[in-house]
């Protein structure tokens, strides 16, 4: 027997999906689930319960279905999955579970990744307050990320027929839809559950794709504000035989009526203590179905809604309740006092319970409503805030302006002004009158065995719940644990707040005295396979790029990820190959005029009274004698006195100075500093802040550089004595404030222009207008490795100190004290056979030697084991050279020098000079042009 309705619904009619469930052919469409289809199909048991083994039925129609978990066996195996969630497709095959499921035996041959998405505002949830909030942050010119667990956005309105300004409802969601879905700086996020939230912002969401190579994909979101309009769940009701096929909660029938144009049976009986289940009765009585009877157990029905039921022959029964069911597989009859209704299907509705567990997550807190029977948000959060029916508003018109509110509240907190309301919809529903009487069970029998379930995943009773309060337990988290009450894959939607109010009844207190279970990350179970991901390419970081991007783009550079950064590798020009381009573009530095982008170099505003001493003991060198305007080259060590990073250091005024860092070690310095000052040194009065992307940062070099700054800045001297090296300057350059260092990663007269990041492209574009040659990170490496100067994490391995590097002038002899200082005594760090960095010179000047690559005393490769002097840390091609040449760290390196090594290179070995690690302009002479 088919219970599809002829029409309606949001199916694709046109379209049948043939699927299995229990060996069983069936058929539905698209936009079904599996719960929708087999329903539809006539199909309500679909488990067996675990630990009873009781037959078990569909009981919701979302994430809070605790009975209709299923096995997928097609396309690949997946155990426990909940039937409600599972969207349908061509091919699927399905069974039941009898308790358990079972793992996969074979590969899932499934792919997951992982993304980075940044925000203003985040809203999780596109019902009606979900959407005007996430329409009013689009308006405001915020960046927006709109989430929500359903294909299609509307929330609650999908589940209805309700009529907004003459159309339907959905109509009115769906054009919000296409509004976000057009704005430039709005992502909406479709079949997404956010199930973790965090501090700082951090929200974890899992979204279960239908296109693309990857089955799930989890968004790692970080937001400024959030606003959580995540709904609420409808509850049933605990009395004897609650569990049989063919009970559903009343907005879910509702859900499968207007959403999947499914009947969830013939004749159905309804039990509330909520007038929502009245909507549910009146539209299923419409579409065809008998209902003989409302029972309500509160003693007055609100009157409308009896109208209403009256005029389709249906009988209001208030004050009374439904007291069991009869049936085996399916429910046949239900008992109403001393009446036994015969019934093919029993809804329920005991209120709702508000979706507060990302909120309580974030460690917020939640107070009691009596009236509502659950916890509600108790106030907003700094970052975060409620809106909707998780917050206990159940009316439409209450949901769309809490979205609106807490959209501007949110908008107002991250700079963004609000823009004018929008004119509310009008809607012709029904609106509630009577507070719900909260009642949490229906007393049965003493004598008979108790199958008033609480928690149908469970097979918890209030029998259990009775003999956990009898134990002596108090906590509701004690009780959680002791009887398991929602610790199944629904965590407690449709059971906690049925135990928590069955608790309190046992124990004679008030819920408002007692603090609710703890909602803990995940909101739904979410694959292991997901949470790991394929972290490979775009997958693996987030994606950084500077202000000077587009234009790199646009001139057909290649990228190379350095950190979190793409940053142009080269620019290669028709009909070059990476070293062509690499040597033109290093032969423009050395001879005439050329530009990097260097705004992912790590900087660091460090501020306050006490910042010389902190720098003083951070570095190897002396920092506090820096005078104001004035650069000096640092270095840092760890505790065990080996390098971790070295820069530069700027100092802007007297308590103020500008800490650069190489790229990849921005964040973990800044965590460097924040440790020892937050643990060690607490006294200093010393803030630290990142404002590397506040800056963008241009390196002009090459013997042409003093001339092409004089004629873009020509209010600023720019002569070695005016400006010498080592200092700074402010200055307009190219009518720019910028401020100007003259610092030299090349070895040749330099100046790197700083800027703030929004007037980066258009200084980058004046630099370009006059023919001076880009330059990525392959050439700044070379010409670099030219002087000798090391990259820290490539010539360095974490065995390296300073006098290794040979800057031993880098450590202060004066200072009393320093990271690492007392590390350079210990007698491994005095050792003369410790590996120096030295360069290298193949006796063929045309051959290349492998990065990496070990270096040995022999000419020949001897039986293993291979006595390894060190190995090749960076090794280029060079144009002013005109040959191959090599840095190494190399075991008593700088005694070595003008010997002949060797290093192996496939079957070969090729002979290798040492030479200092300095191999062009050994003088400095070209520094100041």
């Amino acid at each position: 027997m088919t219970f599809r309705l002829p029409s309606g619904g949001h199916l694709d009619r046109d379209t049948v999906l043939r699927f299995a469930f229990d060996g069983r052919s069936m058929t539905g469409h698209p936009g079904d689930t599996l719960a929708s289809a087999l329903l539809a199909n006539g199909v309500h048991q679909v488990a067996s319960s675990v630990k009873l083994g009781r037959p078990r039925g569909i009981m919701a129609a979302g994430v809070e279905e605790p009975n209709a978990v299923v096995q997928l066996e097609k396309p690949f195996p997946e155990p426990m999955l909940t039937a409600t969630v599972v969207e349908l497709f061509d091919g699927l095959v399905a069974r039941s579970l009898p308790g358990q499921g079972r793992l996969a035996t074979e590969p899932d041959p499934a792919r997951y990744d992982a993304k980075h998405l940044h925000c203003d505002v985040l809203v999780v949830g596109a019902g009606p307050a979900g959407l005007v909030a996430a329409r009013a942050g689009a308006r405001a010119g915020g960046r927006v990320v709109l989430v929500d667990d359903q294909p299609e956005p509307g929330g609650s309105l999908l589940g209805s027929n309700e009529y907004l300004d003459l159309k339907p409802a959905v109509e009115w969601a769906r054009a919000i839809a296409d509004e976000l879905r057009a704005a430039p700086e709005v992502h909406v996020l479709d079949r997404t559950t956010a199930f973790g939230a965090y501090d700082d912002g951090f929200v974890l969401a899992v979204q279960h794709r239908t296109t693309g190579a990857a089955r799930q994909r989890v968004w790692r979101i970080r937001a400024q504000q959030t606003v959580l309009a995540t709904g609420a769940h409808e509850r049933p009701i605990v009395f004897p035989d609650n569990d049989r096929p063919g009970l559903l909660l009343a907005s879910s029938a509702r859900t499968y009526l207007h959403r999947y144009a499914v009947l969830p049976g013939r004749r159905a009986v309804v039990f509330t203590m909520d007038d929502s289940a009245y909507a549910a009765a009146i539209d299923l009585a419409d579409a065809g179905v008998e209902i003989p009877l409302v029972a309500d157990v509160r003693a007055i029905a609100p009157e409308n809604w009896a109208a209403a039921c009256a005029e389709r022959g249906i009988e209001v029964r208030p004050g009374c309740a439904v007291t069991g069911t009869e049936g085996t597989d399916r429910i046949a009859g239900v008992q109403v006092a001393d009446e036994l209704i015969p019934c093919d299907t029993l809804l329920v509705a005991g209120g709702w319970t508000p979706a507060v567990h990302l909120f309580s997550q974030l460690r917020g807190g939640l107070r009691y409503e009596p009236a509502l029977g659950a916890y509600l948000p108790d106030g907003d959060l700094p970052t975060a805030r409620v809106a909707g029916s998780a917050n206990g508003t159940l009316d439409f018109a209450g949901c769309v302006r809490e979205g609106q509110a807490a959209a501007e509240t949110a908008l107002s907190a991250t700079g963004f002004a609000a823009p004018p309301t929008a004119p509310l919809p009008v809607s012709d529903a029904r609106r509630r009158e009577l507070a719900p009487a909260v009642e949490w069970q229906i007393p049965g029998s003493e004598s008979e065995e108790d199958t008033r379930f609480v928690d149908l995943q469970r097979d918890a009773t209030v029998s259990d719940v009775l003999r956990a309060t009898g134990a002596g337990l108090r906590s509701l988290e004690h009780v959680k644990r002791y009887t398991t009450i929602g610790t199944a894959h629904d965590q407690g939607k449709t059971s906690g707040m049925l135990a928590a109010g069955i608790t309190g009844e046992a124990l004679g207190v008030d819920l408002a005295d007692r603090r609710p279970t703890t909602y803990r990350p995940p909101y739904t179970p979410v694959a292991f396979a997901a949470l790991a991901g394929r972290h490979r390419g775009e997958l693996h970081d987030p994606v950084r790029v500077t202000a000077l991007h587009s234009w790199h783009v646009e001139h057909g550079a290649e990228f190379e990820n350095v950190g979190q950064w793409k940053r142009p590798w080269y620019y290669p020009r028709p009909g070059e190959d990476l070293h062509a381009a690499v040597r033109r573009e290093c032969l423009a530095a050395r001879t005439d005029v050329a530009m990097m982008d260097g705004s992912t170099l790590g900087k660091i505003d460090v501020q306050g009274p006490d910042t010389g001493e902190f720098l003083d003991l951070l570095y190897t060198n002396l920092m506090s004698t820096l005078k104001v305007g004035r650069i000096r080259y640092g270095v840092m060590c760890g505790v065990d006195g080996m390098v971790v990073d070295d820069g530069t250091v700027i100092r802007v005024a007297e308590d103020r100075f500008l800490v650069t860092t190489t790229t990849g070690n921005a964040a973990m310095v800044l965590d460097w500093m924040e440790e020892w000052l937050q643990t060690e040194w607490p006294h200093l009065r010393v803030f630290a802040t990142s404002v590397t992307e506040h800056w963008a940062t241009v390196a002009l070099v090459g013997p042409r550089s003093r001339e092409v700054l004089a004629g873009l800045a020509p209010e600023l001297d720019v002569g070695n004595d005016a400006f010498g090296f080592m200092t700074w300057r402010d200055a307009e350059v190219a009518g720019i404030a910028a401020r100007v260092c003259r610092i030299s990663f090349s070895g040749e007269l330099a100046y790197e222009i700083n800027v703030p990041c929004w007037y980066g492209l258009a200084l980058w574009e004046a630099l370009a207008e006059r023919g001076i040659t880009p330059y990525g990170t392959e050439t700044m490496h070379v010409l670099r490795a030219e002087k000798g100067y090391p990259i820290i994490g490539q010539d360095t391995d974490g065995t390296v100190t300073p006098q290794d590097l040979g800057m031993s002038w880098a450590v202060s002899k004066k200072k009393a004290d320093f990271l690492g200082k007392r590390s350079f005594a210990r007698a491994e760090n005095l050792r003369p056979d410790r590996k120096q960095l030295v360069g290298l010179l193949p006796a063929d000047p045309r051959v290349l030697l492998p990065e990496g690559a070990q270096i040995i005393e022999t000419a020949h490769v001897p039986r293993p084991p291979v006595r390894m002097l060190g190995h090749v840390t960076s090794s280029y091609p060079s144009a002013v050279l005109d040959r191959t040449f090599a840095l190494a760290l190399v075991r008593s390196g700088r005694e070595r020098i003008g010997e002949t090594l060797y290093v192996p290179i496939g079957d070969e070995v090729v002979p290798v000079t040492v030479t200092e690690s300095v191999l062009y302009d050994k003088e400095g002479a070209r520094r100041d042009g």
